[in-house]
């Protein structure tokens, strides 16, 4: 009775440890994340079309199609997203194309998930914009 106790209490440190290195961990990426700015390309001088960006940040990869008309954002299609948990920062790409702006609100709970559909929407605009450039 005694071994098995010990090992019983054995396990019960290590899952304890494991949460708290998790929670630890986790934070320092939530936090390194709020560090990354998003801004909003010009869209002025874009063509129509529909452009993909993606962006990671361990263990979070999206990418996602973006629909442009008239200068204007019209649609966000999310190609891939893995993820832990952040699968309602989806939602995030309805508030992208309303306001027309990155400028948005992480959705609370997914906060990697959302900083990276932003980036990755920032990032098919700016690679849009650059290939633009060097057509001319």
């Amino acid at each position: 009775m005694k071994k098995s106790k010990k090992v019983l209490l054995v396990i019960l440190f290590v899952v304890l440890f494991l949460l708290i290195a998790g929670k630890i961990i986790i934070g320092n990426m939530v936090r390194n994340v709020r560090n990354i700015s998003v801004s909003m390309p010009d869209l002025s001088n874009m063509q129509d079309g529909n452009y993909t960006g993606e962006y990671s940040i361990a263990p979070v990869y999206v990418k996602v199609e973006v629909s442009v008309s008239h200068h204007r954002i019209t649609n966000i299609i999310i190609l891939q997203h893995d993820n832990g948990l952040g699968h309602a920062a989806e939602s995030i790409v309805n508030d992208v194309v309303e306001e027309q702006s990155l400028d948005i609100d992480a959705v609370s709970g997914a906060t990697v998930s959302s900083k990276c559909i932003l980036k990755a929407v920032e990032n098919a605009i700016e690679n849009a914009i650059e290939n633009e450039r060097g057509r001319f």
